[in-house]
């Protein structure tokens, strides 16, 4: 999405500069290039989507530059993972999300230790379940 956003700045002008502009100096062309999608991809969602939609942009807002590093470079290593590596990442972050910091590590040695077949039965001891939607800031 990002990357379509950013061929369209290219292919009209912005390729001849080492730098992107800042947003204010976008035209209104370019501005609904990186808009567009986002556009389509709320009102294509069912509602308890978009309110995760809208719940991700304002944790995103409450973020500082470092967390946001941290967010992308997580990110990043999720959509390098296999589908089974990414099944026990929801289903231990999921998990995680419950617990203390000491919980947290535990579970992360305790992980490191298991077997495959251990993490299998973990798995299945430990389905996902999604958390209940935060209620929205007035």
């Amino acid at each position: 999405m990002l990357g379509l956003a950013l061929l369209t700045l290219t292919a009209t002008g912005w390729a001849q500069t080492s730098a992107l502009p800042n947003w204010d100096q976008l035209t209104p062309q370019q501005r609904e290039a990186l808009i567009a999608p986002v556009r389509d991809r709320w009102n294509d969602a069912p509602p308890p989507q978009r309110e995760r939609m809208l719940q991700h942009g304002q944790r995103w807002q409450e973020m500082t530059p470092e967390q946001r590093d941290l967010a992308r470079r997580g990110r990043h290593r999720f959509e390098n993972m296999s589908p089974e590596q990414r099944e026990q990442a929801r289903a231990l972050f999921a998990q995680m999300r419950t617990m203390n910091p000491a919980q947290r590590d535990e579970l992360r040695a305790r992980w490191a230790r298991m077997t495959p077949d251990q993490r299998q039965d973990w798995l299945k001891a430990n389905p996902i379940v999604e958390p209940p939607a935060a209620p929205r800031k007035p």
